[in-house]
């Protein structure tokens, strides 16, 4: 796996996992949406740590500064 996802992009995969899980725990979200924005961002967190998108990769898309 080639990395594909860049020091800005983790970023704001984090922070957007954070309000989904902040929101989840001040019950402003709730049922299915919940469960289903829980693991989505589960897997922001993943690709991030991995820095690897695989939505990325089939459109040959990276966000990350590769160095010469």
């Amino acid at each position: 796996m080639k990395k594909n996802v860049g020091g800005i992009d983790k970023v704001i995969r984090v922070l957007m996992a954070l309000v989904v899980v902040v929101l989840f725990f001040v019950h402003a979200i709730s049922g299915t949406l919940a469960v289903i924005l829980l693991i989505l961002s589960a897997i922001l967190i993943l690709t991030s740590i991995i820095s690897f998108c695989p939505l990325y990769w089939p459109f040959g898309i990276s966000t990350d500064k590769k160095k010469v």
